[in-house]
């Protein structure tokens, strides 16, 4: 190596003094415009080589507390957890879920396959575990849940009233981890839903939770999920960068206004039907079924596509005509 020439020191993920702000989550990434010419976002064209492709980093911190960390170079939640991991020198498995924007447990803002360009990422780890037995007194227990995309399925949201909400040690963003011995990690949303229903009316059942680990001015807090979600779209940048099971994240410009309306109105009809809310899932139903010339053709797409949920035939017709009101403008 040439005299005078210093090796180049690798940077540290965690930015220890500097003061980020959450709105400052991609700024490596500049205007938009300059991805809108890039052969990644151009349909019907492979992408882009490594070495021509935007560099997004993102800055993240836990949301108990921590200094500030920059990661990059994911697809998907369970390559994103590992970012994470790496930065904070924690197990990937600990973290339960992520919020964009705010460190609290907001179910409005939490991370699901999009994440906007100048978004922030706050990660929460799993704090205290809990044993509760619950008296099942009627058919339903006022439970939305949702998962992680990673193995974990957690209580989004508490119907007020219901037989959990008046269980006071059970909140919003706590992980299920098990029913009556039996391990759910590693199942879907969609798969606790039903184990949950199924459970015999007039029957006690225990539940084993792991809570989030929380920060000095959330505890106390029973939960921040019992508002109606306002909007598919949660980021702040004029872009998301789209996380995959498979294949690489891409770049894509937010959805439309009829999209929104119609993620919405489906993400609305997830939960009444199957006790699941997924902004995501309501997504892909939404692009299938856009371009659908009826009902049918819409069926077999989903069938295709996402089987493994066994939607009702009532649920089906009822997503596409709330996609065919959206798309004529009936809000």
């Amino acid at each position: 190596m040439p005299l005078g020439i210093p090796r180049r020191k690798k940077a540290s993920p965690l930015v220890e003094n500097e003061e980020a702000e959450p709105v400052r989550g991609g700024m490596n990434v500049g205007d938009m415009r300059t991805f809108g010419g890039m052969t990644s976002l151009q349909p019907g064209l492979p992408p882009p080589p490594p070495n021509l492709r935007p560099r997004l980093i993102f800055h993240t911190q836990l949301a108990h507390g921590s200094p500030t960390g920059r990661i990059e170079g994911f697809s998907n939640v369970k390559e994103l957890y590992n970012k994470i991991g790496e930065a904070f020198n924690i197990p990937a498995n600990d973290i339960m879920f992520c919020t964009l924007n705010t460190h609290k447990v907001d179910m409005d803002k939490l991370l699901g396959g999009q994440i906007g360009l100048e978004d922030f990422i706050f990660a929460h780890v799993k704090g205290q575990q809990k044993e509760v037995e619950v008296f099942k007194s009627e058919d339903a227990l006022g439970l939305t849940i949702t998962d992680n995309g990673a193995g974990y399925a957690f209580i989004k949201r508490i119907r007020e009233g219901s037989i959990i909400d008046r269980i006071a040690v059970i909140n919003v963003g706590d992980m299920i981890e098990s029913i009556n011995g039996h391990s759910l990690v590693g199942c879907r949303h969609f798969e606790v839903a039903k184990m949950l229903k199924d459970l015999q009316k007039g029957k006690t059942f225990t539940l084993k939770l792991v809570e989030p680990l929380k920060a000095f001015d959330m505890i106390g807090q029973r939960g921040g999920g019992g508002k109606q979600t306002t909007g598919a779209q949660l980021g702040t940048g004029r872009g998301t960068l789209r996380l995959r099971s498979k294949g690489p994240a891409t770049v894509q410009e937010l959805p439309s206004a009829f999209e929104e309306k119609a993620i919405q109105k489906v993400d609305d009809l997830l939960e009444s039907y199957m006790g699941i809310r997924d902004t995501d899932l309501a997504e892909n139903m939404v692009e299938l079924g856009k371009d659908k010339k009826n009902p049918d053709e819409f069926a077999q797409a989903l069938d295709e596509s996402l089987g493994d949920f066994g939607f009702p035939d009532e649920f089906v017709f009822d997503v596409w005509g709330a996609i065919g009101d959206a798309k004529v403008g009936r809000y």
